[in-house]
C-alpha cells in the first residue's frame, strides 16, 4: 500500500510538474522544475527501498542486510536537495534580471498581443 501512495505522488508531482514548465510564465516555469525535482528525489528515495522504523547503519555483526535501509540513496538525495536550492536561486535571480530588461515575465521576453 506504501508503494502504491508513493508511485501516486511520483506520479502527481510529475504532472503537475511538466505543465508548470509548458506554461508562458517564467515563476510558473520555475515551480514546475522545483517540482520535477522533487519528483526525481522522491524516486531516488523509493528505489533504495520503502523501509519505515529500519537503521540505516549496518552494525557489527548484523544477520541480514534486508533488515537494514540503504543509506545511499538518501545521500543521494540530500546532496539533490542541496544542489536544487542553490540551482533554484539561480535561475530566481535570471529570472527577475530578465524581467527588469524586458518588462515582462512571459518565457519569450514579450507578450502575445504585442
Amino acid at each position: 500500500m506504501n508503494e502504491l501512495i508513493v508511485a501516486a505522488a511520483i506520479g502527481v508531482l510529475t504532472a503537475s510538474g511538466v505543465w508548470l514548465v509548458l506554461r508562458p510564465r517564467t515563476f510558473q516555469v520555475m515551480i514546475g522544475l522545483s517540482l520535477l525535482s522533487y519528483a526525481v528525489n522522491l524516486f531516488i528515495v523509493a528505489m533504495g527501498r520503502l523501509r519505515a522504523g529500519a537503521a540505516p547503519i549496518v552494525e557489527a555483526g548484523a544477520k541480514a542486510a534486508a533488515d537494514y535501509a540503504d543509506p545511499l540513496p538518501q545521500a543521494l538525495v540530500l546532496t539533490a536537495i542541496v544542489i536544487g536550492f542553490a540551482t533554484t536561486a539561480l535561475l530566481l535571480v535570471v529570472l527577475l534580471a530578465a524581467r527588469g530588461l524586458t518588462g515582462t515575465d512571459h518565457v519569450d521576453g514579450r507578450e502575445p498581443d504585442e
